[in-house]
């Protein structure tokens, strides 16, 4: 598996990002096609979980028992390469050493993850090159891109 690379740091734990990150845009390149994909990818994930029957009857606080706790996992980060399916197709075929996984730019909170995913897809033109990427935003589509360019 390729690591993801920050200039010429190689991260592989979650300890050596920013204090406060959230998350981070990537780009992932096919080094035998030069195609990339542009996404984002949030470090941890918050679940909703049921309390035990346990962990009820343990409620030392006053007033009323809540039913369901929070809880935070690290996401699948590390072993991650993109949610295009063109890409996961890629890379059953060539392999993950013919990829690299580059992150861009660290993010402190969603709607800054979000913006800079958007920010870094537009830098790329991803709708306007052979990307990965399908759509910004599932509102923006190659196929519109081509006519919105042509119309210039």
């Amino acid at each position: 598996m390729t690591n993801w690379l920050h200039g010429s740091q190689d991260f592989t734990s979650i300890d050596q990002f920013p204090e406060g990150c959230i998350g981070f845009v990537y780009k992932v390149t096919n080094l035998e096609n030069d195609k990339f994909y542009i996404g984002k990818k949030i470090l941890h994930h918050t679940h909703t979980k049921k309390l035990t029957i346990k962990e009820k009857e343990a409620w030392s606080k006053p007033g009323k028992v809540p039913t369901k706790r929070k809880e935070i996992k690290e996401s699948d980060w590390v072993k991650y390469y993109g949610s295009s399916k063109p890409l996961q197709e890629d890379l059953k075929h060539y392999g993950p050493p013919s990829f690299t996984r580059e992150i861009l730019e660290f993010c402190f909170s969603k709607k800054n993850l979000s913006y800079c995913e958007v920010k870094w897809q537009m830098h790329f033109r991803v709708l306007e090159v052979d990307s990965y990427n399908e759509n910004i935003l599932g509102k923006y589509f190659r196929k519109d891109a081509k006519q919105l360019v042509e119309n210039q």
